[in-house]
């Protein structure tokens, strides 16, 4: 958003409408935008709206927003987004390529976790959903705080759960990708673990695989241990 003006225009809240992501109500926001040539402005949007089989191409979007202007009554104005927009199309092809993924299989954090010297020693477990193909893991990803690797040593790929097959345990260790214990503490995205995944002679894609609440607070505990910091 810009201003090229002295005149005050208070944003009170805004929506992003399209077809590629669900219809959230809108927003509150009172922010006041300067005289600036530009000005980002955080909008949620809701779940994507997804193909089973492939990615849908992203759909036109526009910004709806209560604006006040000066000692203006508030009124509605529509901005429309640029079309394709980069942004928008990176967040379907995410999103919707993880809904694929999750079509064949689900992957999720084994409870126990043991400290083996600097490390933590734990499994992934890839569940069958649907389908009968063979459906490579190709690679793990880390997250801002963790880093992730299969205990076999093997990076690419990293495990088949066999076309016959409806469960796959993954040995993997877990080290902390860093130290900054402030950062730990005010992490969001330290538990977004992205795992790579092939179904059959597909595309490559990816889903996030989080896990439960009681497993991050045993990272949490082993990365205050392994890095020598106290926690709160």
């Amino acid at each position: 958003m810009r201003n090229d003006t002295n005149t005050r225009v208070r944003f009170l809240d805004v929506q992003l409408v399209t077809g590629s992501f669900a219809t959230l109500p809108p927003t509150p926001m009172d922010t006041t935008l300067g005289r600036t040539p530009r000005t980002d402005l955080r909008i949620p949007y809701g779940e994507a709206r997804c193909d089973p089989a492939t990615i849908p191409p992203v759909q036109p979007a526009t910004v709806v927003a209560r604006v006040q202007v000066g000692e203006e009554p508030p009124r509605k104005v529509e901005f429309p987004v640029r079309h394709p927009d980069p942004t928008l199309e990176g967040l379907v092809k995410a999103e919707c390529g993880a809904y694929i993924l999750r079509q064949s299989v689900d992957v999720t954090f084994g409870d126990e976790w043991t400290r083996v010297g600097r490390a933590l020693h734990g499994s992934l477990l890839v569940s069958r959903k649907g389908g009968s193909e063979p459906v490579t893991i190709d690679d793990l990803g880390a997250t801002t705080h963790y880093t992730m690797f299969p205990r076999s040593g093997e990076r690419r790929p990293v495990a088949v759960l066999a076309a016959d097959a409806t469960r796959l345990e993954i040995p993997v260790e877990v080290t902390p990708m860093r130290c900054d214990w402030h950062a730990f503490a005010e992490a969001k995205k330290a538990y977004l673990f992205p795992v790579y995944g092939i179904v059959g002679g597909g595309e490559r894609r990816y889903l996030i695989a989080t896990p439960p609440d009681a497993v991050q607070r045993t990272f949490l505990s082993y990365a205050q241990d392994v890095c020598g910091v106290g926690g709160s």
